[in-house]
């Protein structure tokens, strides 16, 4: 009788009114008399990717939805079955619960996985799936609701004696009860959407000054990315680590953890590499830990996957709750290579009814694990989101201790519309040290080329000695700029880049001609299968040398200002070698031999020094592009090439690589997006740093400020209005009037 009791509460809390009535076993070995056979997934990119594999593997069919950005992506080719749900703003399609509740219907899906983002923390979707009989395959609803809210789930901690991070977390959203607020807390204080993750919206305000316009930002933010523009504020802890706890539960009232991750490196409050288990810290704190979020989780009866987040104050070392989302993370995997569980599985199993595989005490700790998140991103300004095509992507070898989880292909496009990312490397060694050199390496050999990323500085930040020796905290790429960022004001370090440019151009050079004339061997070859002396390599010319020259301007994403042009003179040798020089005294010719491997590879010897080298060759805005990798370094360089036949001809055909530049005080787009919100009129007066217009992209705002005072001129974009990276939208300039004053005062004091 007391367990049937228990039934009918779990079963009221939750509020199921389910058409398929399943009965289930009371002992821990129980399962759902009818297992799930089809699942719709309702997300896109690399986690509806991986949750299909793991799906697949079970011999469970699958069932995608897309917008029409997402017709042709790789989650569609994936599943079994595939059903448009609306146009590409996610508000209109993966956020519309009646058309993937009607997708589900129309297929037969029996069962819905969120996924992560989206509709994965929505408490009324959680409890609409179940009132429709599908199977949610998450958390009750119930638990959503009450960890969802971040200023509800710092009451439930509170009052449960959990330590909580001083600030407000009441209903009261009025701007001016918001600000008395602030100032009772004190500043630096962090605002902070009460829904939601991934650090959308999450503004730090340093002072009071600064409250007002990161407020009303932030809500913006909140609201474009999860629907719910509601704000809790909190006290800023200067130096943090961010460790958090993944917790399992099943319907049967069993919970444990599968210990922790460090995530505390971040930028824009999104994490880029995350690890497991939490370097540095002693057993008895990762056990204080994992009790506190297994507590958590049984407080609000939860099950399925989740995790409960920590901020952990390093000067005082005391944690404190943040959040618990109420999902599966982006970095799960590093918690599957260090427990060796698929816990997506698991969380089908559950979603089954079966209790979870394992007891606490049998889940293992085996090794580390990182992964390190690929984005399409604009590193130099400030990580803003970047779009373009994918004309080459290649990733490392896949195997029992490399992962690349990834929803794209090359060729695919990285819209405005989603996240960025592109990829997430996972690597697991047997201890952090192991894990970290192959977390260097595999970042090396990832290769990407068509728009802009981060692979190079997750590159500069893997081999960071604080972070080989996990000194780890939020502030940590603020921290080290100077040593993360190239300062193009350092001629210096802006020489020994260049240097490398210089030696990696020389590389091109080879590897472009030998490709050529190896083309040339295959397709101009003569009856017997030879070439005529014309087509020899080197190339046979009467009364002239054999001589080609090449022009690479070296794309230097920290420093467009300068000249990166290179010259090259090419030497074709009897031998099949190549003498490369740049003109330039300090810098001798090099005698480069290369052996073309295949479509992208060669086999490269300079200097007494054989390695391995990539290229990938593509034509965008009317110019080649190529992109070269070799050891750790990366290359772009854009190419014209003819072939010198004179003096003349060479200053006559020599290609300009001159780019228009916008008159001083233009204000282009910093990335493509939309204008969600236009702060001033034409013509207005402004101050330095006046905000003038917001855009949005990837559920992401940036505030564009004006330069310099003076007044708005040619502000013609409008709210809601889509402008492309780089396109102009205003620029800020001294008014006619004040120039007449400023030349009759000097005409003046000059008579």
């Amino acid at each position: 009788m007391a367990s049937m009791a228990i039934i009918r509460r779990k079963l009221s809390h939750t509020q199921l009114h389910l058409r398929i009535v399943r009965v289930r076993s009371l002992s821990d070995s129980a399962s759902a008399s009818k297992p799930l056979e089809k699942i719709l997934v309702a997300n896109r990119g690399e986690i509806a990717c991986r949750i299909m594999r793991t799906a697949k593997r079970l011999g469970i069919r699958t069932v995608a939805v897309y917008s029409d950005a997402d017709r042709d992506s790789l989650h569609v080719k994936s599943a079994d079955e595939a059903v448009r749900i609306g146009p590409p703003p996610a508000r209109l399609s993966y956020l519309s619960a009646s058309s993937i509740l009607e997708a589900a219907v129309r297929t037969g899906a029996q069962a819905i996985h969120p996924g992560y983002g989206f509709m994965s923390e929505s408490a009324e979707f959680a409890q609409v799936c179940e009132d429709k009989g599908l199977t949610f395959i998450g958390p009750p609803a119930s638990a959503i609701r009450d960890m969802g809210d971040k200023s509800a789930s710092k009451r439930i901690m509170g009052a449960a004696g959990v330590p909580i991070v001083p600030g407000y977390h009441g209903n009261e959203q009025d701007i001016e009860v918001m600000k008395k607020e602030a100032d009772r807390i004190g500043y630096p204080i962090l605002i902070k959407p009460t829904h939601g993750g991934g650090g959308k919206g999450m503004r730090i305000v340093q002072s009071p000054e600064e409250f007002v316009e990161s407020f009303l930002g932030a809500q913006r933010e909140a609201a474009a990315s999860f629907g719910i523009s509601t704000i809790l504020l909190e006290k800023y802890i200067t130096q943090p680590r961010h460790i958090e706890v993944q917790i399992f539960g099943d319907k049967h009232g069993n919970v444990l953890h599968l210990y922790e991750r460090d995530c505390s490196v971040q930028r824009r409050h999104q994490k880029i590499i995350e690890e497991a288990p939490a370097p540095n810290i002693l057993n008895d704190f990762r056990s204080h830990l994992g009790q506190a979020a297994v507590s958590a989780a049984k407080a609000v009866g939860y099950h399925n996957a989740g995790t409960v987040e920590f901020i952990v104050d390093t000067i005082s070392g005391q944690f404190y709750f943040m959040e618990m989302n109420t999902r599966l993370q982006v970095e799960h995997p590093v918690t599957e290579m260090i427990v060796g569980q698929d816990l997506v599985e698991w969380q089908i199993r559950v979603a089954n009814g079966e209790a979870l595989p394992k007891s606490q005490s049998q889940v293992p700790l085996s090794g580390h694990a990182f992964e390190a998140r690929i984005y399409a991103e604009n590193v130099p300004k400030g990580f803003l989101p970047a779009t373009g095509v994918l004309y080459h992507y290649h990733h490392v070898p896949v195997s029992s201790t490399v992962r690349v989880e990834t929803g794209v292909e090359q060729g695919d496009t990285v819209s405005m519309h989603y996240d960025p990312m592109i990829a997430k490397l996972v690597v697991w060694g047997e201890n952090r040290a192991t894990a970290l050199v192959k977390l260097k390496d595999c970042l090396s050999k990832f290769q990407v080329a068509g728009l802009p990323t981060n692979i190079n500085f997750l590159q500069k930040l893997a081999s960071h000695w604080a972070f080989e020796n996990g000194n780890v905290e939020t502030h940590f790429i603020e921290r080290f700029k100077d040593d993360l960022f190239v300062n193009p004001a350092n001629s210096v370090v802006a020489e020994e880049a260049f240097n490398a440019a210089r030696f990696s151009a020389r590389l091109v050079a080879a590897c472009i001609i030998e490709k050529e004339h190896s083309a040339w061997k295959e397709n101009l070859s003569g009856d017997n299968g030879s070439l005529s002396m014309w087509y020899s390599s080197p190339p046979f010319r009467v009364h002239h040398c054999a001589r080609s020259t090449m022009e690479l301007e070296w794309e230097n994403e920290y420093d467009s200002s300068g000249s990166n042009l290179l010259p090259l003179s090419i030497t074709h040798k009897p031998d099949g070698n190549y003498l490369i020089e740049t003109g330039e005294n300090n810098f001798p010719g090099l005698e480069v031999k290369a052996t073309n491997l295949d479509d992208h590879d060669f086999r490269v010897e300079v200097d007494g020094l054989i390695m391995d080298v990539s290229l990938a060759v593509y034509t965008k805005d009317q110019a080649k592009h190529i992109h070269i990798w070799y050891g750790s370094h990366h290359h772009h360089f854009k190419q014209r090439m003819g072939l010198e036949l004179s003096e003349e001809d060479e200053s006559q055909h020599k290609p300009s690589f001159e780019t228009a530049s916008h008159p001083q005080g233009t204000i282009v787009a910093p990335m493509a997006g939309l204008v969600v919100k236009v702060l001033v009129e034409d013509g207005t007066k402004v101050e330095e740093g006046q905000p003038i217009l917001v855009l949005e992209a990837m559920k992401m705002e940036h505030v564009v400020k004006a330069p310099s005072a003076g007044y708005v001129r040619g502000l013609l974009v409008s709210t809601g209005q889509q402008v492309s990276d780089g396109s102009v939208l205003f620029s800020v300039k001294v008014s006619h009037f004040t120039f007449c004053i400023l030349f009759i005062v000097i005409t003046y004091k000059m008579v």
